[in-house]
């Protein structure tokens, strides 16, 4: 338990120092992401980075665990 903490602790601090350049990335501007915009009314559905996201998550998670 203590090496996870540890462990979410440095990606955290990895990506609080690579922000500015995480920022830059198109990711909620990705094709297939789902924005309709009206008069009074915004809807915005991510589901191409939310997708992206989990294959990259899980691709991690699957080496932590090797």
């Amino acid at each position: 338990m203590n090496r996870t903490l540890i462990l979410i602790g440095l990606l955290i601090v990895a990506i609080g120092l690579l922000w500015p350049w995480l920022s830059k990335l198109p990711l909620g501007q990705l094709p297939g992401d789902i924005v309709i915009r009206r008069e009074n009314f915004s809807f915005y559905f991510p589901i191409t980075t939310m997708i992206l996201a989990s294959l990259v998550l899980s691709g991690v998670l699957w080496l932590f665990n090797r």
